[in-house]
C-alpha cells in the first residue's frame, strides 16, 4: 500500500462513517459501495500488512478503526494460519501501538485496539507463556503516566470480558478451559489490581485532573465488578437478569474478601463519589454480599462478614447517603433484596443491630412507597422481594435464636410497609396524572402482584381488616353513586362527580388486584395451610363479588350504558382468574354424591380418591367453610355470578379488545380444568352461550378487531361442548351447535361469484371461517372430527375455492380462509383418520387442491408489488407462505394414498403441486431469506416433495431443478437451524435414492442423471460445503448437517475425495499428515450401506473428526 491508495482508504472510511458520498475517479461512493469495498480488508490474511500500514501512517481515526476491526476478524477468522511467532508479534506490535498513540487515539479506536489484543492472548493462552503475562505488562501501563493508567484499566476490563464471554467459532469446552486457566492464572491479581487503583484514589497517592480521576474511579470499580462477576464455575449465567446469583469465589480469594478494608473501601467510595462511581460501588457490594456463604471458614468469619455488611446499611440507610441519586437508590434496592437471598433470616436475626436495620429497612421501604414520583417501578419488586423472603423465612427460625422478640419486630414492620402499600394508590390517582399509576404498567404490576401473597399472608388476619377497613366504605361509596347516576352513562354525571367515581373506581382497583393476588396464594400443600386461613379468603372474596354483581346489575338494568371503568372490570378479571385457580378444582369431589346418587352411575372418581386418600378430605372441610363463611351460596352459585359477568362482559364491551380477550382467556381456563369444565356444563350461562354464540346476542363477535377472539370464543365452547356428557348437560347436539354456522355458509354458497364479491360479504365470511378454524382446533378425535367434515361435506367445501378465487387480493379474507384450512387439514392426534372404504382423506385433498388452485392461479398472474414495498410480505407473501404450509400439512397428514390420483387420471396432485411450485419459485432468494416465516414454509415444502414425491421435482427442467437446488444450498447455510434441517434432509432424500437406484431402469434415475450430467459438480459443491459448515460453521448447525454426509459420499465418492485433495492441499505439511490421520479413522469401519446403525456409527465418527481437526485446520 502506498500513499495514494492510503488517502483512497481514508477517503472510503470518511463516507462509511459519517455518510457524506465522495468521489473517486469521476466515480461517486455511496456509504453502501463503501461499506463493501472496505469489507475486502477483512476477506484475507494477505490484507494483515496493510492493516498495519494504515494503523502506522493513517491520522484518520476512522482509517484505524477500520484497519483494527479488520485485523481483530482476520485474527479471529484465520488463528490457525499464523505460527505461534507470528501471534507473539502481532500482539506485541498492538501493546507497542497503545503505549506510543493510545493516550492521542479516539476512544472507539482505542477500544477496537484493546478488543484486539485481548483477542489475541485468549485465542494464544495456551500457545506461549508470554500470552498469560498480559496482566503484568499492563502493569506498566499503570505505573506510567494517569492517561497511560486509564488505558491500562480500559485493557484489563476488556480481558476479562473478553475471557468470560465466548468466542462464536469456538466450542464450549476450549472456551471453559481458557477461561478456568485465566480463573486460576491471572483473574485475582487483576482484582486486587482494581483495589490497588481505587485505594490509591481514596489516598490521594494518585495525582490528576478531577476529570481523569472521575475516569480512573469509574474505570477501576467496573474492574472490580467484573472480576466477582466472572463465571467462576462455567453456570453460563443469564445476563438478562438483574437479579445476582451466587458469587462462586474460588478460596483463593478468601483472604481478600473477608479483609474489612475490602468492605470499607467499597462503602466509603459509595459514600464520597457520584453517580455513576457510586452507584458501581453500590453493585460491587451487592456482589460482595452474594459471594458463597461456604467460603468463609466458620460461622463466626460469616457472622462478621454478615456484621459488616449490616453495618454499612445501618449506616446508609440513617444517613440517607446518596440515595437521592436514581441510580444509588435502584442499586441499593438491589442490594437489600439480595441479603436475604443470600443469609438465612437464622443468620440475619444474629447479627448486631439487626432489630435496628429491620426498622430502618422498613422506613425506607415505607418512605420509598410515599416518594412514589422518585420510585422506579422496578426497585419496588427488589423491595417487596426482601420483605417476602423475610417473612417466607420466619416458620424455620426457632423463636429464642437472636435478639429476643424479632418476629414481633418484623410482625410490626410487615404491617407497617403493607399499609403504606395499600394507601399509596388514592395519592396516585389524586395527583390529577403528576404521579405514574401503578396500573398502567402490566409488567410491573404482575411482579408486585407476585410478591404480595407472602408478605400478606404472614400476619393475614391484620392485613385483611387493612384490606376491608378501606375496601368496605368505598364499596358504600362506590354503590351510593351509582345508584344515583342509575342507567345514564358516568360521563353524563357533574365534572366533580366523576373525579370522584375515577379515584373511588382507582382504589378498587387496587385492592381488587391485591385481593385476587393474596387469594391466589392460598397455598392447598398441608404443610402450608394455615387454621381460618380460608375464612379470611372468604371475607376477601365477598368483597370482590359483590362489587362485581354491583357493576353487573348497573350494567345489565342499563343495557351496557351505564359502565364501570375498563380497568377496574380488567382487576375483576384478573381476582376470578385467581379464584378459579385456587377454589375451582374440587367441584366434582364437593358434588360427587349428589351427582351420582341422582344418576346412579356410582361412586365418581372424585369420591373413590377421596376415600383413597385422607389429605382431599381435609381440603374438603376448608373448601366447605369457604363457601359457607363466603355467604353466598355454595360453588355452582359463585360460579354462576363469575361465568354472569364474563357473558355480560361480552355482550356490553364488545369494542374494548382486552377486556374481550381476558374475558375469554378466563373462559378458556376454566373449560380445560378438570373439574372447572365439568362445573361450567351445569350453568344456565354457559348454556345460553352455546345455544346463541352469534352476533346478535353478542356484538363483540361484529366487530373486525375481534376476529382473532371469535376463534378462541367457538374453541372454547366446543371443548365444552364435546366434552364428556357436554351435548347431554347443555342440551344440544354439535350438529345444532353448527347451525348458525351452517345457515350463513348455504347463504354464501348459493351466490354467484359476483354477488360473493360484494363488500356486505367480507365481514360474514372472515367471521365464519373464524370460528370455523376455532371449532376445528377443538377437535381431537376421530369421531368429532369427522363429524364436522360430514357436515361441511359436500354442500359447504366448493364454497372455499370459490372464496379463493373471488377475494384473493383481500388479506384479511385471505388469511382466514388459509388459516381455516391450516387447522382443517392438520392431522393432529391421528384425528383425519377416516375408515378403510371411506373416500373422504382424497376429497379433502381434493378440497384442499382447489382452494391452493384457486389462490395460486390467481396470485401468480397479479404483478408483484414494486421491489421495496414496506407491505409487499401482507400482499403477497403471508398468502403464499400460508398456502404453502396450507399444501404441507395435507402432503404431510398421512390421510391420502397420493398414488391413485395418478392412477385414476385424477389432477388435484398434479395441479396443486404445479402451482405450488410456481408461486415457491416466483419468490427471489433474497426474499426467502429475508421472512423467517416465509423461509420456513418454503423449505418444508421443498423437504416433503423430496421426500414424498420425487418423480414430479426430477421431472423439472434443468434449469428449474438446478434453481431449488440452489435455494436448498444456500438455506442448508442458513443460521436457523430449523430451516439448514429441511435442506439437509432434502438432500438426504435425493443422495439415498440415487445411492439405492443407481442403475436401474426408472423415469426417475434417467431424469435425475440428466440433471446431474447438465450440471456435473453439483453433488461436489454440496459435499464441500457440508463439510465446511461441520468444520468451520455454527455449531447449532452441526446436527443438521450431518444426516446427509453418509448418504452423499456413498451416492458420490468422487465429489468426497476431491474435496479431501482440496482440504489437504490448503494446508500445511504438518497438517496433511494429522488430518489425513483424521480422514482414516473418520472412514474406518464405515460399510456401504445406509441402515440405521451405519449411520449412527457414522455420526459419532464425524463429530470426532470435527473435534480433532478444528484443532489444527487453518483455512
Amino acid at each position: 500500500m502506498d500513499a495514494s491508495q492510503l488517502a483512497q482508504v481514508e477517503a472510503l472510511c470518511e463516507t462509511f462513517y459519517t455518510g457524506v458520498p465522495t468521489n473517486s475517479n469521476g466515480e461517486t461512493i455511496t456509504r453502501n459501495e463503501a461499506q463493501q469495498r472496505l469489507l475486502s480488508l477483512q476477506s484475507s490474511a494477505e490484507y494483515i500488512p496493510q492493516c498495519q500500514y494504515i494503523l502506522d501512517n493513517s491520522n484518520s481515526q476512522y482509517a484505524r478503526l477500520v484497519a483494527t476491526n479488520s485485523l481483530t476478524e482476520l485474527i479471529t477468522t484465520h488463528w490457525n494460519s499464523f505460527t505461534v511467532p507470528q501471534r507473539i508479534d502481532i500482539r506485541n506490535y498492538v501493546l507497542a501501538y497503545l503505549a506510543n498513540k493510545g493516550p492521542q487515539l479516539a476512544d472507539f479506536v482505542t477500544t477496537s485496539l484493546i478488543k484486539l489484543v485481548c483477542r489475541i492472548t485468549k485465542l494464544g493462552w495456551f500457545d506461549d507463556p508470554v500470552h498469560r503475562e498480559l496482566a503484568d505488562d499492563v502493569t506498566k501501563f499503570l505505573q506510567a503516566t494517569v492517561d497511560h493508567c486509564i488505558l491500562g484499566l480500559k485493557i484489563l476490563n476488556q480481558l476479562v470480558d473478553e475471557l468470560n464471554i465466548p468466542t462464536s467459532g469456538r466450542t464450549l469446552t476450549q472456551h471453559r478451559k481458557t477461561s478456568v486457566s485465566f480463573r486460576d492464572v491471572c483473574l485475582l491479581k487483576v482484582f486486587q489490581l482494581g483495589l490497588t487503583t481505587l485505594k490509591q484514589l481514596q489516598t490521594r497517592a494518585i495525582t490528576a485532573e478531577a476529570q481523569q480521576e472521575a475516569a480512573m474511579g469509574e474505570h477501576a470499580l467496573s474492574l472490580t465488578v467484573r472480576c466477582l462477576s466472572f463465571d467462576f464455575i462455567g453456570t453460563n449465567p443469564d445476563e438478562s437478569t438483574e437479579d445476582v446469583g451466587t458469587i462462586q469465589a474460588p478460596t483463593s480469594w478468601r483472604p481478600l474478601l473477608q479483609d474489612p478494608a475490602t468492605t470499607e473501601l467499597f462503602f466509603e467510595f459509595y459514600a464520597n463519589t457520584e453517580p455513576p462511581r457510586s452507584s458501581k460501588a453500590m453493585e460491587a457490594i451487592i456482589l460482595l454480599a452474594s459471594v458463597r456463604r461456604s467460603l468463609f471458614p466458620t460461622d463466626k468469619d460469616r457472622a462478621a462478614f454478615l456484621g459488616r455488611l449490616i453495618g454499612g446499611i445501618r449506616e446508609m440507610l440513617s444517613k440517607q447517603t446518596g440515595l437521592m441519586h436514581q441510580d444509588n437508590y435502584h442499586q441499593f434496592c438491589r442490594l437489600l433484596g439480595r441479603l436475604k437471598a443470600n443469609y438465612q433470616l437464622s443468620e440475619l436475626v444474629k447479627a448486631d443491630g439487626y432489630m435496628d436495620w429491620l426498622e430502618l429497612a422498613a422506613s425506607f421501604t415505607v418512605q420509598s412507597i410515599r416518594n412514589w414520583q422518585y420510585n422506579t417501578t422496578n426497585s419496588i419488586h427488589y423491595l417487596l422481594s426482601l420483605w417476602g423472603r423475610l417473612v417466607a423465612a420466619v416458620p424455620y427460625v426457632r423463636p429464642e435464636t437472636g435478639a429476643q422478640g424479632h418476629v414481633q419486630h418484623l410482625e410490626k414492620q410487615v404491617l407497617t410497609v403493607v399499609e403504606t402499600y395499600i394507601e399509596i394508590v388514592e395519592a396516585v390517582l389524586r395527583s390529577d396524572g403528576a404521579l405514574d399509576d401503578p396500573l398502567d404498567d402490566e409488567g410491573s404490576l404482575k411482579e408486585q402482584m407476585d410478591r404480595l401473597p407472602v408478605i400478606c399472608r404472614f400476619q393475614y388476619g391484620p392485613v385483611a381488616q387493612m384490606i376491608l377497613g378501606k375496601f368496605d366504605p368505598l364499596l358504600a361509596q362506590y354503590q351510593d353513586l351509582m345508584g344515583r347516576m342509575g342507567s345514564n352513562p358516568t360521563s353524563s354525571a357533574p365534572a366533580d362527580i366523576q373525579q370522584q367515581v375515577a379515584i373511588i373506581e382507582g382504589q378498587l382497583t387496587w385492592l381488587t388486584y391485591m385481593v385476587g393476588a393474596i387469594v391466589g396464594g392460598h397455598s392447598w400443600s398441608s404443610a402450608h395451610i394455615g387454621e381460618g386461613e380460608e375464612t379470611i379468603d372468604a371475607s376477601l372474596s365477598r368483597r370482590a363479588l359483590q362489587l362485581a354483581q354491583g357493576i353487573d346489575y348497573r350494567l345489565t338494568s342499563s343495557n351496557g350504558v351505564g359502565r364501570a371503568g375498563p380497568q377496574l372490570e380488567l382487576a375483576l378479571l384478573f381476582y376470578f382468574q385467581n379464584f378459579r385457580r385456587v377454589y375451582m378444582f374440587m367441584w366434582d369431589q364437593m358434588s360427587g354424591s349428589s351427582s351420582s346418587a341422582s344418576t346412579g352411575d356410582g361412586l365418581s372418581v372424585g369420591m373413590i380418591v377421596a376415600k383413597l386418600d385422607a389429605a382431599p378430605s381435609t381440603k374438603q372441610k376448608i373448601y366447605q367453610r369457604m363457601f359457607e363463611h363466603l355467604g353466598m351460596g355454595d360453588h355452582t352459585v359463585v360460579a354462576n355470578i363469575i361465568v354472569t359477568k364474563m357473558g355480560n362482559n361480552l355482550k356490553f364491551w364488545p369494542e374494548e379488545q382486552d377486556i374481550v380477550g381476558k374475558t375469554l382467556d378466563l373462559f378458556h381456563d376454566m373449560a380445560g380444568g378438570y373439574s372447572s369444565s365439568k362445573l361450567l356444563l351445569t350453568l344456565d350461562t354457559v348454556r345460553f352461550l352455546a345455544m346463541h354464540h352469534t352476533e346478535d346476542h353478542f356484538p363483540f363477535l361484529a366487530i373486525p378487531g375481534n376476529t382473532r377472539h371469535r376463534t378462541t370464543f367457538h374453541a372454547t365452547l366446543t371443548r365444552l361442548l364435546l366434552s364428556p356428557n357436554g351435548e347431554e348437560k347443555l342440551g344440544l347436539t354439535f350438529d345444532q351447535f353448527m347451525e348458525p354456522i351452517l345457515k350463513i355458509l348455504t347463504h354464501l354458497g348459493a351466490m354467484s361469484p359476483q354477488e360473493l364479491r360484494n363488500e356486505n360479504c367480507r365481514r360474514p365470511l372472515i367471521g365464519v371461517l373464524r370460528d370455523l378454524r376455532g371449532i376445528t382446533a377443538s377437535l381431537h378425535n376421530r369421531k368429532t372430527y369427522s363429524a364436522l367434515f360430514d357436515l361441511l361435506h359436500p354442500n359447504h367445501l366448493p364454497l372455499l375455492a370459490k372464496v379463493a378465487d373471488v377475494w384473493y387480493d383481500q388479506t384479511d379474507v385471505i388469511i382466514s380462509l388459509l388459516r381455516f384450512m391450516h387447522e382443517f387439514c392438520h392431522n393432529k392426534a391421528n384425528r383425519v383418520n377416516f375408515d378403510q372404504s371411506s373416500p373422504n382423506g382424497i376429497l379433502l385433498f381434493r378440497c384442499t387442491s382447489d382452494v391452493v388452485c384457486a389462490y395460486g392461479r390467481r396470485l401468480m398472474a397479479t404483478p408483484q408489488p414494486p421491489p421495496g414495498d414496506p407491505e409487499l410480505y401482507k400482499k403477497r407473501y403471508k398468502g403464499l407462505s400460508l398456502s404453502l404450509h396450507v399444501l404441507n400439512s395435507a402432503l404431510g397428514g398421512n390421510y391420502v394414498c397420493f398414488g391413485v390420483f395418478e392412477l385414476y387420471n385424477d389432477k388435484a396432485l398434479e395441479n396443486v403441486l404445479e402451482v405450488a411450485l410456481q408461486m415457491a419459485l416466483s419468490v427471489p432468494l433474497d426474499d426467502i431469506a429475508a421472512y423467517p416465516k416465509l423461509s420456513k414454509a418454503y423449505y418444508s415444502f421443498i423437504e416433503i416433495l423430496f421426500r414424498s414425491h420425487k418423480k414430479t421435482v426430477f421431472q423439472l427442467d434443468t434449469s428449474i431443478f438446478m434453481q431449488i437446488m440452489t435455494t436448498v444450498h444456500d438455506g442448508l447455510q442458513s443460521s436457523d437451524a430449523t430451516i439448514s434441517s429441511f435442506c439437509a434432509n432434502a438432500i438426504d432424500h435425493l443422495t439415498t435414492y440415487y445411492f439405492n437406484n443407481q442403475g436401474k431402469d426408472k423415469l426417475e434415475m434417467h431424469a435425475l442423471s440428466k440433471h446431474l450430467a447438465a450440471q456435473p459438480n453439483l453433488f461436489s459443491s454440496l459435499t464441500a460445503t457440508l463439510f465446511n459448515l461441520l468444520l468451520f460453521g455454527p455449531p447449532q448447525n452441526h446436527w443438521a448437517v450431518m444426516r446427509p454426509m453418509l448418504s452423499l459420499m456413498l451416492a458420490s465418492e468422487s465429489s468426497f475425495t476431491a474435496y479431501k485433495d482440496h482440504l489437504l492441499s490448503s494446508q500445511s505439511p504438518e497438517n496433511q499428515a494429522k488430518l489425513n490421520e483424521t480422514l482414516n479413522k473418520l472412514l474406518s469401519d464405515v460399510n456401504r450401506s445406509l441402515d440405521s446403525a451405519n449411520r449412527d456409527r457414522f455420526t459419532q465418527k464425524l463429530t470426532a473428526f470435527r473435534v480433532t481437526a478444528r484443532q489444527f485446520l487453518t483455512l
